[in-house]
Parts: C-alpha cells; sequence; structure tokens
C-alpha cells in the first residue's frame, strides 16, 4: 500500500467516530474536516494535483496585485529578513492546510491564507497591546460578535478552528459590505465604520474610493496593511527569486480533533500523546488554565501520529485525568495563604494557576482553581462552573476609618504622625498639606485600621474607666468620717454619705 492510501486508509479510519477509550468513554477522535460531501474522492483528487500546500495557495491567488513604493519597501523589509520568514513559515506549516481547506470551501481568495503572517506572524497564542489575541487578532468584542467564547477557562479566539471560522465569517462580511476585497482587508484593520467613513468623504469630493485613493485618509499602519500582505505574497509567490527557502508543507491534514467528555490536565494529554508542552499549546492555545473543561463542544488538536499514541496510552491510563477543581469563595477579602493551606497548597501555586498578582486579596463570588483534595473533593468542574467563573481581587490593604484630630499647640506633623503610627506623608496626603508645618487648632484627618482604632479604643475606655474609679478612690479616702455615722458606697458613680 503507498503512504498517500495509508494516510488515506488512517483517516478514514478515525472518521467513524468510534470511542477509544475504555477511560468512561469520554474521548472520540475523528480527521480534520475535508473539503467535499464526498471527503475519499476529494483527498485523492487535492493529493493528484497538488505536491504541497504552497501550490495550492499560489495556484488560488486572486486579489489584484498592489505596486506602489509601500509594496517595494515592505518586499525588501521581509526578504532581508530569511530567517523571520523561516520561523513564521514553520509555524504557519500546521496550520496552513486547515486555511486553504477553509478558503476552498468557500471560493475565497488564498491571499488570504497569508493574512496571519501580517496579524500575528502566525502565532495562535499572540496578544496585543489593543488586546487582540489569536492567530487572527480578534479583539473582545469582535471576538464575541462572531460567537468566540472568551471566559476564565477558555478563550476561542486562539481557538485554531474556532477563529478561522470566525475570520472568515468576518472577511466575507466585509468583502460583501464594500464588494472590494483591498476595502475588506483595511475594514478588517481599520473598521468597517472607518473605511466607510473615508468612502463617503472621497465621493463628497468626487475623488476615486479605491484602496490607494483612500490611503492617505487611512492610519499609517491600515495604510501598509495590504502593501504588507502583497509583499508576502510576492516572496511565497517566487522564493527562489528572494533567496527564500520554505518548509515542505505536505497537502494533508496536519492534525486531527478529539472530543473531550472529562476533564484532564493539559500536562496529562500532552503526556498521553507524547508531545512536549510546547507543542500541545500550539495546538491547542486556547486553553487558558492548566486544565481542559470537556463539554459535547470541546476538542483537542493533535498530529495524526500523536493522537493514535493518545488512544494507546489513554486505554491503559490508571491515574486521575485531572487534578484540578473550582472552589467559590463565600467571603470577601479572603487572605490566599489561608485558602492555599486548606487544600494543601501554596500560596504560590494559587496565585499562579489563577493570575491573581501580589498583594491582592479575593473578593466573594470569585471561582478560582485549587489542587484536589479532601477538602476540596474530585469533581470535575462543569461547563457552566466554566462559563461563569469569576476571579475579582482588591488590594491587600487594611481597612480603616477617619479619626479626626485638632492640633494642639505643641503638636508637629512628626509628632502626630508618631503618636497614631503613621508617616507624615500619609497626613500631608490626607489633608492635602502643601508645606511641612500645621496650625494650632487646625483639623486634620487621620486614617487607621479599623482593628488598631477599635483596640485603640478599647484601652482608651479601660484606660477612662480606671481612672475614674481612682479618682473616686481618692475622693472616699480623703473623706473624714464623722462619729457615729457610717460611710457606704452606693454605686460606682459616686459616694454618699
Amino acid at each position: 500500500m503507498s503512504r498517500t492510501l495509508k494516510k488515506f486508509a488512517l483517516s478514514a479510519l478515525f472518521c467513524f467516530g468510534t470511542p477509544i477509550l475504555a477511560h468512561a468513554n469520554d474521548i472520540s477522535v475523528y480527521s480534520a474536516p475535508f473539503n467535499a460531501v464526498n471527503s475519499d474522492t476529494y483527498v485523492f483528487r487535492t493529493f493528484n494535483m497538488h505536491n504541497d500546500v504552497w501550490t495550492r495557495i499560489r495556484k488560488g491567488f486572486g486579489m489584484p496585485d498592489l505596486s506602489n513604493e509601500r509594496v517595494v519597501a515592505n518586499t525588501e523589509w521581509y526578504a532581508s529578513r530569511p530567517e523571520y520568514i523561516q520561523r513564521t513559515t514553520d509555524r504557519a506549516s500546521r496550520y496552513l492546510y486547515h486555511v486553504v481547506e477553509e478558503l476552498e470551501k468557500r471560493h475565497m481568495p488564498m491571499e488570504l491564507a497569508l493574512l496571519p503572517f501580517i496579524e500575528s506572524a502566525f502565532n495562535p497564542q499572540a496578544y496585543s497591546s489593543a488586546k487582540a489575541a489569536g492567530m487572527w487578532q480578534f479583539i473582545p468584542s469582535t471576538g464575541l460578535h462572531y460567537n468566540l467564547k472568551q471566559n476564565m477557562f477558555t478563550d476561542e479566539r486562539r481557538n485554531v478552528l474556532a477563529s478561522t471560522d470566525a475570520a472568515l465569517n468576518y472577511l466575507e462580511n466585509l468583502y460583501d459590505m464594500f464588494g472590494d476585497w483591498q476595502l475588506a482587508l483595511a475594514a478588517y484593520n481599520w473598521g468597517e465604520g472607518s473605511v466607510q467613513r473615508a468612502i463617503n468623504k472621497n465621493r463628497a469630493a468626487g475623488k476615486p474610493t479605491d484602496y490607494e485613493s483612500l490611503a492617505e485618509l487611512m492610519p499609517a499602519e491600515t495604510r501598509n496593511y495590504v502593501p504588507k500582505l502583497q509583499a508576502v505574497k510576492n516572496i511565497i509567490a517566487t522564493p527562489d527569486d528572494y533567496g527564500i527557502t520554505l518548509p515542505i508543507v505536505e497537502n494533508q491534514p496536519y492534525f486531527v480533533t478529539i472530543d473531550k467528555t472529562r476533564n484532564i490536565d493539559i500536562a496529562v494529554a500532552a503526556q498521553l500523546a507524547e508531545m512536549s508542552l510546547e507543542d500541545f499549546r500550539a495546538l491547542n492555545p486556547q486553553f487558558n488554565r492548566p486544565v481542559i473543561v470537556a463539554s459535547k463542544d470541546t476538542q483537542i488538536l493533535l498530529p495524526e501520529s500523536n493522537a493514535a499514541k493518545f488512544k494507546h496510552n489513554l486505554e491503559h491510563w490508571t491515574e486521575a485525568l485531572s487534578s484540578w477543581t473550582a472552589h467559590t469563595i463565600e467571603n470577601s477579602r479572603v487572605k490566599i495563604a489561608s485558602i492555599a493551606q486548606k487544600f494543601g497548597t501554596t500560596e504560590e501555586v494559587i496565585r499562579q494557576v489563577n493570575n491573581i498578582p501580589p498583594r491582592m486579596v479575593l473578593k466573594a463570588g470569585s471561582t478560582i482553581l485549587v489542587p484536589v483534595s479532601a477538602n476540596a473533593g474530585g469533581r470535575d468542574i462543569t461547563p457552566e462552573i466554566a462559563e461563569h467563573a469569576r476571579v475579582s481581587y482588591e488590594p491587600d490593604v487594611p481597612v480603616t476609618r477617619a479619626l479626626y484630630v485638632k492640633v494642639k499647640h505643641s503638636d508637629s506633623l512628626n509628632s502626630l504622625a508618631k503618636r497614631h503610627r503613621v508617616s507624615v506623608a500619609q497626613i500631608k496626603q490626607w489633608n492635602n498639606i502643601k508645606g511641612s508645618t500645621v496650625a494650632t487648632g487646625q483639623s486634620l484627618q487621620i486614617y487607621l485600621p479599623v482593628r488598631s482604632t477599635a483596640k485603640a479604643t478599647r484601652k482608651t475606655s479601660t484606660k477612662v474607666y480606671t481612672s475614674k474609679k481612682r479618682v473616686q478612690a481618692k475622693k472616699i479616702s480623703q473623706l473624714k468620717p464623722q462619729s457615729g455615722k457610717r460611710i457606704t458606697l452606693a454605686s460606682n458613680k459616686g459616694a454618699q454619705h
């Protein structure tokens, strides 16, 4: 049997959807989606037509070429960095087959398969200063608009399958809106509202409304966006002209999908698949926590050979699949150290796994990951918990209350600070004092921790009460009993005689 037939036979075996695990029948493996009703026919057709994915991409170029100074400058920039091209195309080799399949299915131009080159350098874990995430760089709001789930446990903007589907849906909608792929790309970067306003402005001025005619109205990033894509297209079209060697990307699925209906630690999944954590996360970057919360929609991507190893190893796995569970905080301002002690771990572990910054305490209602223990139980985290889980925290500073102090003749900022165990800088900040002196009779606010204030109040009350008793005793001792009369204390409020 030829290598191609063997590959196809393995894919066909996975396509039947038979559960591969006796471990509660919780995992099934399916080959990556094919781009035809009859996948068998389609696999042989594409294998015979093209040697690799790069050939398919070149054959599918469908956008008009752009030629200007910005294209030349960007082409020279990329061509002068062969190491960067090599790193990016190496990363792209994992995802290109899937992206090309989806583009062909939708009859979209193959230039779009190169768009993640510009957006993220094909890094599905990329995160920008504008909070855009994933290979296709969705900001949170646009991601939600295109049904990319974002919660504590998963961010589908980084999901290879979901984000590709959402990006192509978005680009199709933009093309329908503007009827031009270059304008659609400008809108993908700049926003459809911005592009439409630029079109309206040029139209009102009697000017053309094509991409290059609108360039002077665009920010620099958008002005260079399509030229960058054209530059990459030039290099991919004829890499030899630029001294570039592209990695071989076989014209067949790089990964298969595994349905997961029970929680599993990422480290365990990688171990079962006999992959490094780095390689596992490259295909499954959407998981925000060290445990994959399973549901009817949860999928893991693995190379075909590793999927077979995963199946075999899982059948013989005798340990727990997950070592984490969820814990909801009931009281406000809970110390991380006390939670760590309760669940037999360290404060550092709790903070790291839940992304809780130093010097922060948790608010009531927060849901965090904790190690499975006698206190936590061994229950799986449910999809409902994962969907609604939130972590809220606030600075770990004492709760304070204001104390009003009137400055005496002998008082200074230093003496007041020392007396109330605060700093001079704090007193100046609380009272908006610019200089270094205070005036007699001036009223100041000093903020003290509630516990310390209460303690001080108790001490003061005790001192006053004791002082009253001493004064009373002194008065009594000074009284001279008159003959035949007895001195009695009616109450501790005073003496009667």
